[in-house]
């Protein structure tokens, strides 16, 4: 599969883009570069990526996102690949606003399947198109920020920016 590459500096790291067929097929921060690879060769084999400028105006509404248009990238089409119940989750977790949170459980629910947190958060973190899925904005049932394969300080910062309400870490919570 012959993608288009395209990188978007930010204030957490440079932001990988894989387009392709007029959808983004994967998304990371530079640093997991390996792990968008390695996602994008487990759906389609052998890939090659070609580096592009702002493909099909992609890295436009990712600057635009970051800028603080934060529904630019609400409808930009998306092909994550997945099994039935993880394009489920994923299109469930596009649902959440932004500056709105959701915990796992409440996704679950939502599916019409409480019980199923656990696979919701599998599910979750193998999320290929973060940012435009939006798993930043599941976290835990306590409203604490929970797992973001991005890591926990750029998953504070995205809901930071988008005005999200979430618990600050036990370590930080002041006791008096």
């Amino acid at each position: 599969m012959d993608l288009s590459l395209d990188e978007v500096e930010s204030p957490i790291g440079v932001i990988l883009l894989a387009v392709g067929g007029g959808a983004i097929h994967g998304l990371d921060f530079a640093d997991y570069g390996s792990r968008l690879r390695g996602s994008l060769e487990a759906r389609y084999g052998a890939v090659a990526l070609h580096g592009a400028a702002d493909p099909c105006g992609f890295s436009s509404r990712m600057r635009a996102y970051l800028g603080g248009d934060l529904a630019a990238l609400s409808d930009v089409p998306v092909e994550p690949g997945g099994t039935g119940f993880q394009r489920r989750v994923w299109a469930e977790v596009r649902r959440i606003p932004p500056g709105a949170t959701r915990a796992y459980g409440e996704v679950a629910a939502s599916l019409g399947q409480p019980s199923a947190s656990r696979a919701v958060g599998l599910a979750n973190g193998r999320n290929p198109v973060c940012l435009i899925i939006p798993c930043h904005r599941v976290i835990g049932a306590g409203g604490e920020l929970t797992g973001y394969a991005g890591g926990l300080e750029r998953k504070r910062w995205l809901l930071a920016h988008e005005g999200a309400c979430f618990l600050a870490p036990r370590s930080a919570a002041i006791v008096g």
